[in-house]
C-alpha cells in the first residue's frame, strides 16, 4: 500500500470516528445549567400536618436536577410505598404519584437527584396526614456511594489528564520538533500507551458515574443506571470524547512512522481542540453562571496543560537523550517559547476561571474548594519558577552543550506537576467555592466528616456545609467489624462552651436502620462540641463526642 492509499485510509477511519461523535451530539439531551441544586421547597411543606392525604408530592429544588432510578420515594406510615408510577422530571420541579388513599400518620420524603455538573443531591423530609405518628424507615435510601467508587472517581480523572498529556506531547513534539535522523519508535510507544490510558480512563468514568450518582460499590451498576448516565450530558461528552480519539487515532499512526502531510496536521488539530471541550462540558465550566466562557477558557486551561507537559515529558524522556548538540540548539529555544506561551495561557485561563467559580474572597479561603486551588497555586508558582530556570539554561546557550542541567529542571517540573494533576483531579470532584456563599446551596464549604468510635460501635458523622446557619447531618452506625450497626434510639446535642450556649437537641430522622439525619441552625461560629448518644438494643448504649469548627 503507497503513501495515498494509507492517507486515504487514515481519513476515511477518522470520518468514521467523526460520525459516532455527530451521533452522540445529536442524541444529546439539551438542558440549562446548573450545578448542585439543593431543595428550595416542597407541597406538603416539610413537617407540615395537612387535613387530608394529596395525591402528588411536589419538590421544587434550586436548579434544575435529573433522575436516579427509584431513589425518590415516599414511605406511608406502616412502611410500604406510597408513591405511584415514575416521578416527573420537569427542569427544577419532580412530581411524585402518591397514593390518596394512604393511611393517616407520618410520611417519609426521601430523595436522590443529580444536578447538572453531575454531583448527586439527597435528603429527605416529613409531613403527617390527620396526625404525626411514628416516621417511617426506608431501606433504599442508604445510598452513599463506596469509598472504593468515590477513591477510583478521582484516579480515573487523573489517568484520563496523565492520558491526555501523553497524546497530546508525543503528537506535538512528532510533528514539529522531531529530527528526521532519529526513530519514531519510544514515543508512538508513549503515545499509544497515552491513547489506550485515555480510552480506558473515559470509560472506567462513565462506568463509575452510575454507583457514584445513584450509590453502591464498584459492581453495582444497572442497565437502567448505565442508560440514564449515558443519556445526560455527562455521558453525552465522554461518548464524544471516545469518538474523537477513535477518529484520531487514524491520523496519529502516520505520524508515528514519519511527518505527515498540512492536511491531516490541520485535521489532527482540530479533533484535538473538539475533544478538550468534553473536559468541561462534563464538569463545573457547563454548570457556572457564565457557562460560554467557563467552558472556554476551561478546555484553554486543560489543552495548555497538555502542551506543556506532554512537551516535557518528550524532552526529558527522548530528546535531551538522542539529539545531539546542532539538533538541541535548534530544538530548545522553540520549545521555551512554546512552554512560555502555554504557562501564560494557564495563567490567564486559570484567573478568569477562578473569578468565576470563587467570586469571593471569603470563598477562597473558607471553603475546600478555594483551599485547594490556593494550593493549586502555590504548586503552580513553584513549577514556574523552576521552568524560569530552564529558560535561563537555554538562553545562555549552556543547555546544548551540557543537556544535564536542563534535563533535572525537567524532571523536577514534572515531579511537581504530577501532584498538581492530583490537585486537579480532585478540585474537579468538589462543590464550586461560589455555591458555598449564596444563601444556601448545599455545597460543601467547610464539609466536614468524622467517624466516631466505641467498643460497640462506630458512628461516621457527615455535616454540611459546616458553617454558620442551616446544616443537614448526616448519621451511620457500623460494627466494630465495619458492618451496618441497627439502631433503636438515636438522640444529639449540639453546645458551645465558649459562648455559654449550653447543650441544644438536635431532631434526628431515622432513614434506615444504620441511618439517621436531621437539620440543624448554627446560630455563630465556634468550636461546637457534639454530642451523640446511640442505643442499640434494651440495655447497650454508646455515647460519643466529636468537636465541630463552624466557620
Amino acid at each position: 500500500m503507497n503513501a495515498v492509499d494509507r492517507r486515504w485510509l487514515a481519513r476515511v477511519g477518522a470520518a468514521a470516528g467523526l460520525l459516532i461523535t455527530l451521533v452522540a451530539l445529536l442524541l444529546a439531551p439539551a438542558g440549562s445549567a446548573s450545578a448542585h441544586a439543593v431543595l428550595s421547597s416542597s407541597s406538603p411543606v416539610a413537617s407540615a400536618v395537612v387535613p387530608s392525604a394529596p395525591s402528588e408530592v411536589v419538590l421544587t429544588f434550586s436548579e434544575s436536577v435529573r433522575k436516579v432510578p427509584d431513589k425518590v420515594r415516599v414511605i406511608a406510615p406502616d412502611g410500604s410505598r406510597a408513591d405511584r408510577g415514575e416521578p416527573r422530571f420537569e427542569g427544577s420541579v419532580v412530581t411524585i404519584g402518591v397514593d390518596p388513599a394512604g393511611p393517616q400518620g407520618t410520611y417519609l420524603v426521601s430523595y436522590r437527584v443529580i444536578s447538572a455538573d453531575s454531583h448527586p443531591v439527597s435528603g429527605a423530609f416529613t409531613y403527617s396526614v390527620g396526625a404525626p405518628s411514628t416516621p417511617p424507615t426506608d431501606a433504599g435510601s442508604d445510598s452513599r456511594a463506596d469509598p472504593v467508587v468515590g477513591v477510583g472517581v478521582k484516579v480515573t480523572k487523573y489517568l484520563g489528564y496523565a492520558g491526555l498529556l501523553l497524546v497530546v506531547g508525543p503528537a506535538l513534539v512528532l510533528a514539529a520538533l522531531w529530527p528526521l535522523r532519529l526513530p519514531r519508535r519510544g514515543p508512538a510507544r508513549l503515545l499509544w500507551s497515552g491513547a489506550g490510558l485515555l480510552a480506558v480512563a473515559t470509560a472506567a468514568e462513565v462506568w463509575m458515574q452510575v454507583p457514584y450518582t445513584a450509590g453502591g460499590g464498584l459492581f453495582d451498576v444497572t442497565g437502567e443506571g448505565l442508560s440514564e448516565v449515558l443519556g445526560s450530558g455527562y455521558g453525552t461528552a465522554h461518548l464524544i470524547r471516545l469518538g474523537l480519539l477513535a477518529a484520531a487515532v487514524f491520523l496519529l499512526r502516520p505520524l508515528t512512522r514519519g511527518p505527515v502531510g498540512r492536511t491531516d496536521g490541520i485535521i489532527l488539530t482540530g479533533l484535538g481542540v473538539a475533544g478538550l471541550f468534553t473536559w468541561p462540558l462534563a464538569g463545573h465550566p457547563a454548570a457556572s453562571p457564565a457557562p460560554a466562557v467557563s467552558v472556554l477558557v476551561d478546555a484553554v486551561h486543560l489543552g495548555s496543560m497538555a502542551v506543556w507537559l506532554g512537551g516535557l515529558v518528550m524532552l526529558a524522556g527522548f530528546l535531551l537523550r538522542q539529539a545531539d548538540e546542532r539538533e538541541l540548539r535548534a530544538i530548545l529555544p522553540i520549545w521555551s517559547r512554546w512552554a512560555a506561551l502555554a504557562v501564560a495561557a494557564l495563567l490567564l485561563a486559570g484567573v478568569v476561571q477562578g473569578l468565576i467559580e470563587v467570586a469571593t474572597l471569603q470563598a477562597l479561603t473558607g471553603t475546600t474548594y478555594g483551599r485547594l486551588l490556593l494550593a493549586k497555586i502555590g504548586l503552580f508558582a513553584l513549577v514556574v519558577g523552576v521552568a524560569a530556570y530552564s529558560r535561563q539554561l537555554v538562553r545562555r546557550r549552556t543547555a546544548a552543550a551540557r543537556p544535564v542541567p536542563v534535563r533535572r529542571a525537567v524532571w523536577v517540573e514534572l515531579a511537581i506537576t504530577a501532584v498538581i494533576l492530583g490537585v486537579t483531579a480532585t478540585l474537579v470532584q468538589t462543590p464550586p467555592a461560589r455555591t458555598a456563599v449564596d444563601g444556601g446551596s448545599g455545597a460543601d464549604a467547610g464539609y466536614y466528616s468524622t467517624t466516631l468510635t466505641s467498643p460497640i460501635l462506630s458512628l461516621q458523622v457527615e455535616l454540611d456545609p459546616a458553617e454558620r446557619g442551616n446544616n443537614s447531618m448526616h448519621l451511620y452506625a457500623y460494627t466494630p467489624d465495619n458492618r451496618p450497626q441497627p439502631v433503636v434510639e438515636w438522640k444529639a446535642t449540639a453546645a458551645l462552651p465558649s459562648a455559654g450556649v449550653e447543650p441544644i437537641d438536635i431532631p434526628l430522622l431515622k432513614l434506615t436502620d444504620n441511618h439517621a439525619t436531621g437539620e440543624f441552625s448554627f446560630p455563630s461560629a465556634g468550636e461546637w462540641q457534639l454530642r451523640f448518644t446511640v442505643r442499640t438494643s434494651d440495655i447497650d448504649q454508646a455515647t460519643v463526642t466529636a468537636t465541630v469548627p463552624i466557620k
